[in-house]
């Protein structure tokens, strides 16, 4: 018989029953139970889905091999650290803590420990992003445009719409340029939150690529776009329709290579070049479920998981500093 991951659930809000109904379809994960703090919810939930719902969230730690955290972001780092003391792996919902300094420890307490934590960027398990293994043999980008809108919803209006939503496509940029950030030029307003609901900023890297990314939760529609430059191809994803398309200028000789038939030729100057025009077929993914059924492959073959508590920790840190550029240029 297969062998399935024992997880508890902390946090049923929205995404976290949405994490339970996942836990529950997937043939690598074995729902324990789950905990939340408010009883009613919990008691209707453990109703529907046929569960257990804890009474607290020291005996859903210590009846778990791993922890899934989907609570507001406010609490992830007391309730990783105590799920890391016990011994238990952690999957831990975006962003990884609300400080830089909590996560800092955390990344400390899990080398301790020698646990997997995984944090949940989702993006990641994008079909559009999965399509781009194989369709090109190299992403070098020299420039980046990244722009991730929303309808106003009071959830998540706790944090900055740094942190909840441009993290995404900082998570993103930071895993395909692999390059340290040099600069960061940022501006924001706070419209209906204490914090910023529309925020735009300009990350550099000291290999020179460039990226410019747009964040806001007062939208009338929903855009999530990032958009690649580089010196041999254009790259577009688009993460709400779930796929994407590679624009790539080749020589003649390569494209015959390749087997290209039907791109059209140009002139350019640097000679006659032919225009490859590709859209991979995206996969047919639950993103959500992918994601934690890879948080237990990583802890069953004792390999580092696909999002790791360093990628959760930097994300973390250009966030923040994004939000400190910002600074003043907010409007209350």
């Amino acid at each position: 018989m297969k062998r399935k991951l024992n997880i508890g659930v902390l946090g049923t809000g929205h995404l976290g029953k949405i994490h339970l109904r996942c836990i529950l379809a997937s043939d690598k994960l074995n729902l324990v139970g789950f905990f939340d703090a408010d009883k009613k919810r919990a008691e209707s939930i453990a109703r529907e889905l046929s569960i257990k719902a804890f009474d607290s969230v020291e005996a859903l730690i210590a009846a778990c091999e791993a922890i899934d955290i989907v609570t507001p972001t406010v609490t992830h780092f007391e309730l990783a650290k105590a799920a890391i003391l016990r011994g238990r792996s952690v999957f831990v919902e975006k962003p990884l803590t609300h400080t830089v300094a909590e996560a800092e420890a955390l990344v400390a307490l899990k080398n301790a420990q020698n646990v997997t934590v995984q944090v949940g960027h989702v993006e990641r398990f994008n079909p559009a992003f999965l399509s781009l293994n194989g369709a090109i043999s190299s992403i070098d980008p020299v420039f980046i445009e990244a722009h991730r809108l929303a309808p106003f919803n009071p959830r998540g209006t706790d944090v900055s719409v740094v942190l909840d939503l441009m993290i995404h496509d900082i998570d993103l940029i930071l895993h395909l340029v692999q390059s340290e950030v040099k600069a960061i030029h940022a501006s924001g307003v706070a419209v209906v939150s204490a914090s910023p609901d529309i925020a735009n900023a300009r990350i550099e890297f000291e290999n020179g690529c460039v990226a410019n990314l747009t964040a806001s939760r007062l939208s009338l529609k929903q855009m999530r776009k990032v958009r690649l430059f580089q010196r041999d191809a254009y790259i577009s994803l688009d993460f709400l329709e779930k796929n994407s398309q590679i624009i790539r200028l080749l020589d003649k000789k390569d494209a015959d290579t390749e087997g290209v038939l039907s791109g059209m030729e140009i002139e350019t100057a640097k000679g006659s070049k032919v225009i490859d025009i590709k859209m991979p077929e995206p996969s047919a993914v639950n993103a959500i479920q992918m994601e934690l059924e890879t948080f237990a492959e990583s802890i069953f073959n004792k390999t580092p998981p696909p999002v790791t508590i360093e990628d959760g920790y930097r994300a973390l840190k250009i966030a923040h500093r994004i939000i400190e550029a910002i600074g003043d240029t907010t409007l209350s």
